[in-house]
C-alpha cells in the first residue's frame, strides 16, 4: 500500500490537472442540468374523461363510469382504479404500480378504449385519454385582461381559444392548453314554439335544414385547353343572415325562413364553470399543461417568451398575463439549496483552515469539493438526475462530508511531517503518512456511500422524492472517496511543506482529549454509564415525538377549496366567489391577486361541480407582509375569517401540493377518511356522523364531509301508454325535449380556420321553468299535436351531486388539514373516537387515507430498509476487519447518534418524519466513518502489544483534531440548510437536524466512550491483520 501511495504521490501535475478538468466540467454540467421544483412524486396514472351532455351523475355512473371501469380492469400492472362521476362528465383514473412507463400504460389503455366505447350506449359520449402530464404538470395559469373594456366574455374566450391556445400549444414541451371563463361562441337559432305549431314544423325540420343548406362539395376537375381546373361546389353559410335566409318549407307556395321561425344570433354555449378576478367579476383564464418528462424551466421559459409574441399580435388593449408560474417556485427552490451549498463549503473551508493551521494542508482539504461537486453534477447529467431541491440537497447534505476523507490524509500527512526522522524523505513521509489511513478511510467513505444505497429501493412518494437525494450525496461521496484515494495524497506532497523544526508535541486539542479521555479509561464503568444515560434520555425523547408523511413545502401562494351548496346555480356562484374576492382583499394587505375558478373548464385538468370554488391567491412579497406574521399564521387567519361567511365551507392549502394530493389520495387534503358501501343513503348519514366526531378531535381544521346529494332535478318520465294512444314513441318524445331544452348542433359555421357550432333550441322564456317544459308539443304522424305534459310526468328530485368510486365500490370521502399537530397522533386519537362512536351497517367500512396513509406505507418500507442497511454495514466492517468484536465496537456508534439525532429533534419540535428518517439512515454512515479510523489505530497498537489503558488514551490524542474537524465540518455544512427559510428548507430541516444533533453524541462517544470501551474488544498482540491494518507508528 505505502508504495501505492509513494507512487500516487508523484503525480502532482495529473492530479492538479485531473482536479481542474472536474471543476470546469461540473460546472458546464450544473449549466446544463434540467431544474425543477422538486422531483415529481405523481403516481403512474392515465385519465380516460368521457363527457355525456346532460346526463345526471347516477346516469353517467350506471351508463359510462360502469363500462370504462370494467374495460380497464384486469390491465397489466393496474394498481387501482378511481372514478367519479359529474354531471355531464365521467373522469375514470387508472393507477398503475410504481414505476410503470406512462406511455406503456397510455398505450394499453389506449387499447381498452374500443371495447369501453361499445359498450357505453349511443349519443352517451365517447371516452378519450386524458393529457399527457403529471401532477405537477400545470406549468402556469393565466388570465385575458381587456383593458379598454370593448370585449364581452364570447370575445374574449374567441380570442383566448385561436389566438391564445393554439400558439402556445405549439411550443415545445406544451402538451395541452385548456380554457376557462368566458363563454364559447356558437351561432344561436333561438326558436319560437308557438311559431313551429303555425306552420306545422318540429325542431327536427329546422336541423335538418340548417344541415342540408350549410355545404360544400368537391367536383373533381374539368380541362379547359391545355389547363385543368378544379370544380368547387361552395354552399356553405358564412354569416349570421346566411343562417337566417335558410328556407325551412313551403307553405301555400311561400317559402318559410329560419328567422320566421325564430332569431338568429352569435351567443355563448352553455357551460359548467366560470372564472372571476380580484372581485371585479368574470375574467376569461387558461392553464398550460407541461409534456410529461420534460424539463419545467425550459419549456416555462419557451412558453413565456411565446406569451410575448402572443401579446404582440392581439387586439389593441387586451393582453394574456400569467397569474401563477411554476418557475418562480422552481427558481426559488434551486436558491434555497445553491446559497446553502457555498455556504455550507465557505464555513467548511474556514473550520479547515482554522484546524489546520496554514493554507497549504487546508488547500488539499479543500480543493477537495470542487472536486466531489462537479464530480456529482457530471454523474447527475449523464444519469438524467435534474437539478431540484432533493438532488440539489443532496450534494448540501455531503458538502461536509466530502472533505473528511481529504482531512484525514491532510491531517496525518502534517502530523507526519512535524514528526518525521531526520533525513527522510517527504515524498516518503507522504506515503507513509497516506498509507496509514488511506484502507480505513476508504472503508469510512465507502460505508457513507453505502448507506445511501437502500435509499433506492424506497417506492411510492417517498422513493420518488428522495432516491434523487440518495443519488446526488452518494455521487458527491464517490468523487470525495476518488479524491481522497487518487488525488489527494498527491496534492498533500506538492502542497504540504515540511516544517523547519519537527515539532512532535502534541496540540492543545489532543491533549484536552486525552486527559478527558483518559478518565473514562481508567473509570470504565462512568464511560457505560455515559453511554446508558444518552441512551435513556434519547429514548425519552423519542417516545415524545409525534410523526408526520413530509413537512409541507411552503410554496409561496395559497390555494383556498370551497364548497357552496349543492343546489347552488353558475349565476350565483359566480356572485358567491366575486363577493369572497373582496373580502379577503380588503382583509389581507398580503394578498396582491385572486383568481378564482368556479366548477370545471375545458375536459382535461379539473372535473368540479359547480358548487366548487378554486381560488388561486397569489401573495405580496415578504417584506410587505405584517411584521412576525408567517404563511401558516396567514393561512390560519384566512381560515377563521371565512368561518363566517354565509353558506361556504373552505379547505386551505398550497397548489401543488392540494394537486399531488389530490393524483395520490384523491382527495385535495391532508387527510382523507373514506367510508365505503353500496347505497348512497346510508353513506351520507355515515358521512356526517364521522364529520361531527373528527371536528371533537383536537387539531382538526377546515373538516368537510363530500357533498353526493342535493343537487336538485327535473325529472320527465315518460307514460308508454299515453304516447302509444297518440302514436308517439320514446324516441320522438325525448328527442324534442332534448333539442328544446338542451340544444341540438345543426352543423357549423367556418370564419377560415375557426368553426363555430351552430345550435338550434328553443328562446330562454321558453324553456326556463317546468310548466313551459310541459307545454312542449309532440306531433304524432296522425297530424294530432300532444303537449308533452300530456305523454309525461314532471317532478322534481334530489339526486346526487357526484359518484365517487373506487376499485368499483361506491364511497364517500370526509378530508380534513391538520393544525397545531402532527398528523400521527392526531389519527391515533380521531380513530379511537371513531371505532367507539361510529355505528355502520354490515356491508360499509372505514379506510383512513390522505398523507397519514402514505406515511404508513412509508413506514413499513423503512421497517425493512433500516434492517438491511444495518446489515450491510456490518458485512463492510467484518470484512474491512475481520473481526467481530471490532464491528460491535464500531456499532455502537449508531445508537449514540440515534440519540443524538432524536433529542435534536424534540429539542426543535420536530415530529419523526420521511425527511428525519433519511437523516437517520444518513447518519449511520457519517456516525461509523470516524470510529472505523480509531478502532483500526487502536487494533493496530493492541497487536504491538502496548497497554490497553495507555494505547487508548494515546489512539484518541492521535484522531481528536481529524475526529472533531469532520465532525465540525459535516455540521457546519448542514448549517445553512438548518436555518434557511427559503422555499423547501422546511423539507431538507428534519434531515438536517437528526444529522447534526446524531454527530454531536457520536463524537462524544467516538472520542471518549469506545477508548473506553476499546478494551473489552480489543485482538490479542500478535494477532492476524485484517485489510484495513498498515504499520502505525507514532514516536
Amino acid at each position: 500500500m505505502q508504495d501505492l501511495m509513494h507512487r500516487l504521490a508523484g503525480g502532482r501535475l495529473l492530479a492538479a490537472i485531473a482536479a481542474l478538468t472536474l471543476t470546469v466540467g461540473g460546472l458546464f454540467a450544473f449549466r446544463a442540468l434540467p431544474v425543477d421544483a422538486f422531483p415529481d412524486p405523481s403516481p403512474s396514472l392515465v385519465q380516460v374523461f368521457t363527457e355525456t351532455e346532460g346526463l345526471s351523475p347516477e346516469e353517467v355512473e350506471r351508463y359510462v363510469t360502469f363500462p370504462v371501469e370494467t374495460a380497464m380492469s384486469g390491465l397489466p400492472d393496474v394498481e387501482e382504479i378511481r372514478s367519479v362521476s359529474n354531471f355531464g362528465l365521467s373522469i375514470v383514473n387508472i393507477y398503475f404500480e410504481d414505476g410503470t412507463d406512462v406511455y406503456f400504460a397510455r398505450q394499453v389503455v389506449g387499447e381498452r378504449l374500443p371495447e369501453a366505447s361499445e359498450a357505453i350506449p349511443d349519443g352517451f359520449g365517447t371516452p378519450q385519454l386524458g393529457p399527457i402530464s403529471s401532477g405537477l404538470g400545470i406549468i402556469m395559469y393565466f388570465r385575458v385582461v381587456d383593458e379598454t373594456g370593448a370585449y364581452d366574455l364570447t370575445e374574449l374566450r374567441e380570442i383566448t381559444d385561436w389566438m391564445i391556445k393554439y400558439p402556445l400549444q405549439s411550443v415545445e414541451g406544451v402538451t395541452e392548453v385548456l380554457a376557462l371563463g368566458g363563454f364559447e361562441k356558437q351561432y344561436q337559432v333561438r326558436l319560437n314554439p308557438d311559431l313551429l305549431i303555425a306552420y306545422d314544423l318540429e325542431v327536427a325540420d329546422v336541423i335538418g335544414a340548417l344541415e342540408s343548406a350549410n355545404r360544400t362539395t368537391g367536383a373533381q376537375f374539368i380541362e379547359v385547353g391545355a389547363e385543368q381546373y378544379t370544380v368547387r361546389g361552395v354552399g356553405l353559410a358564412r354569416s349570421v343572415s346566411d343562417l337566417a335566409e335558410t328556407p325551412v318549407s313551403t307553405v301555400n307556395g311561400r317559402s318559410i325562413r329560419v328567422s320566421d321561425l325564430g332569431e338568429v344570433v352569435i351567443g355563448g354555449g352553455t357551460r359548467q364553470g366560470l372564472a372571476t378576478a380580484n372581485g371585479n367579476g368574470e375574467t376569461v383564464a387558461g392553464l398550460v399543461l407541461k409534456l410529461y418528462g420534460t424539463n419545467t424551466s425550459d419549456v416555462i421559459e419557451r412558453t413565456h417568451a411565446r406569451f410575448d409574441e402572443i401579446n404582440a399580435s392581439l387586439p389593441e388593449g387586451v393582453r394574456a398575463v400569467p397569474y401563477y408560474d411554476q418557475g418562480t417556485l422552481v427558481r426559488r427552490a434551486a436558491s434555497t439549496v445553491t446559497t446553502a451549498l457555498w455556504q455550507g463549503a465557505l464555513l467548511v473551508a474556514v473550520v479547515v483552515f482554522i484546524f489546520l493551521g496554514g493554507w497549504r494542508p487546508s488547500l488539499v482539504v479543500v480543493l477537495s469539493i470542487p472536486f466531489s461537486v462537479g464530480f456529482a453534477f457530471i454523474s447527475m447529467n449523464v444519469l438524467g438526475i435534474s437539478a431540484n431541491l432533493m438532488s440539489l440537497g443532496g450534494v448540501a447534505i455531503a458538502i461536509g462530508m466530502m472533505v473528511d476523507g481529504a482531512i484525514v490524509i491532510a491531517e496525518n500527512v502534517d502530523r507526519g511531517f512535524r514528526e518525521r526522522r531526520n533525513g527522510e524523505d517527504a515524498r516518503d513521509v507522504v506515503a507513509k503518512s497516506t498509507a496509514e489511513v488511506i484502507a480505513p478511510l476508504i472503508a469510512a467513505v465507502a460505508v457513507v456511500i453505502i448507506v445511501f444505497l437502500p435509499l433506492f429501493s424506497l417506492e411510492g412518494v417517498e422513493g420518488k422524492t428522495f432516491r434523487p437525494l440518495a443519488a446526488s450525496a452518494a455521487l458527491a461521496m464517490t468523487g470525495s472517496l476518488l479524491y481522497a484515494a487518487l488525488v489527494a495524497p498527491a496534492m498533500a506532497f506538492g502542497l504540504i511543506k515540511p516544517p523547519k523544526h519537527n515539532t512532535s508535541g502534541e496540540g492543545a486539542i489532543a491533549g484536552v482529549v486525552k486527559s478527558v479521555a483518559s478518565v473514562f479509561v481508567r473509570a470504565r464503568l462512568a464511560a457505560v454509564a455515559l453511554a446508558l444515560g444518552l441512551l435513556v434520555i434519547g429514548g425519552l425523547a423519542g417516545s415524545r415525538l409525534g410523526s408526520e408523511f413530509t413537512p409541507a413545502l411552503e410554496e409561496g401562494d395559497i390555494l383556498l377549496r370551497v364548497s357552496m351548496a349543492p343546489s347552488i346555480s353558475l349565476t350565483e356562484g359566480r356572485e358567491t366567489s366575486t363577493r369572497l374576492e373582496r373580502r379577503l382583499l380588503a382583509a389581507f394587505p398580503e394578498i396582491d391577486s385572486i383568481v378564482s375558478r368556479i366548477g370545471r373548464g375545458e375536459v382535461g385538468a379539473h372535473a368540479d361541480p359547480v358548487n366548487s370554488i378554486e381560488a388561486f391567491v397569489a401573495l405580496k412579497p415578504r417584506s410587505e407582509w405584517r411584521p412576525g406574521l408567517t404563511p401558516t399564521d396567514l393561512r390560519a387567519e384566512i381560515s377563521e375569517d371565512l368561518e363566517s361567511f354565509p353558506g361556504i365551507r373552505v379547505n386551505i392549502g398550497q397548489p401543488i401540493a392540494m394537486s399531488v394530493d389530490e393524483l395520490l389520495t384523491g382527495t385535495k387534503a391532508q387527510l382523507a377518511v373514506k367510508i365505503f358501501g353500496p347505497d348512497m343513503d346510508v353513506l351520507l348519514e355515515g358521512s356526517q356522523d364521522l364529520q361531527s366526531i373528527l371536528q371533537r378531535v383536537s387539531g382538526a381544521s377546515d373538516v368537510q364531509a363530500d357533498q353526493i346529494t342535493g343537487a336538485p332535478q327535473l325529472v320527465v318520465s315518460v307514460d308508454r301508454a299515453a304516447l302509444g294512444r297518440y302514436g308517439l314513441s320514446v324516441e320522438e318524445a325525448l328527442d324534442t325535449l332534448s333539442a328544446a331544452v338542451g340544444g341540438a348542433e345543426a352543423g357549423v359555421l367556418f370564419e377560415g380556420v375557426r368553426q363555430f357550432p351552430v345550435v338550434v333550441r328553443f328562446d330562454e322564456n321558453r324553456r326556463d321553468n317546468a310548466q313551459t317544459i310541459g307545454r312542449l308539443i309532440l306531433e304524432s304522424e296522425s297530424g294530432a299535436r300532444v303537449p308533452l305534459s300530456s305523454v309525461a310526468s314532471i317532478r322534481t328530485v334530489v339526486g346526487p351531486r357526484q359518484i365517487t368510486r373506487e376499485n368499483g365500490e361506491r364511497f364517500i370521502t370526509v378530508q380534513l388539514n391538520v393544525r397545531g399537530r402532527d398528523i400521527g397522533s392526531f389519527v391515533a386519537d380521531a380513530q379511537a373516537a371513531t371505532s367507539s362512536q361510529l355505528d355502520l351497517p354490515p356491508g360499509y367500512r372505514v379506510e383512513w387515507g390522505g398523507q397519514f396513509e402514505l406515511q404508513q406505507q412509508a413506514n413499513a418500507r423503512f421497517a425493512v430498509v433500516i434492517p438491511i442497511t444495518l446489515g450491510i454495514v456490518l458485512l463492510i466492517l467484518l470484512l474491512a476487519f475481520g473481526r467481530l468484536k471490532s464491528a460491535i465496537l464500531i456499532l455502537l456508534n449508531i445508537p449514540l447518534a440515534l440519540t443524538g439525532g432524536t433529542l435534536a429533534l424534540w429539542l426543535t419540535g420536530l415530529p419523526v418524519s420521511v425527511p428525519a428518517t433519511v437523516g437517520f439512515i444518513a447518519l449511520f454512515g457519517i456516525a461509523l466513518g470516524n470510529g472505523m479510523v480509531l478502532v483500526s489505530f487502536m487494533d493496530d497498537f493492541a497487536r504491538q502489544g502496548r497497554d490497553h489503558n495507555a494505547l487508548a488514551i494515546e489512539a484518541a490524542g492521535l484522531r481528536a483534531r481529524p475526529v472533531l474537524m469532520t465532525a465540525l465540518t459535516t455540521a457546519l455544512g448542514l448549517a445553512p440548510l438548518l436555518f434557511a427559510t427559503g422555499v423547501g428548507a422546511e423539507v431538507q430541516r428534519p434531515l438536517a437536524t437528526v444529522v447534526m444533533g446524531g454527530l454531536v453524541s457520536s463524537t462524544v462517544l467516538t472520542l471518549l466512550v469506545l477508548p473506553a470501551l476499546h478494551r473489552w474488544f480489543a485482538p490479542k498482540p500478535g494477532s492476524h491483520v485484517s485489510v484495513l491494518e498498515t504499520e502505525h507508528t507514532h514516536d
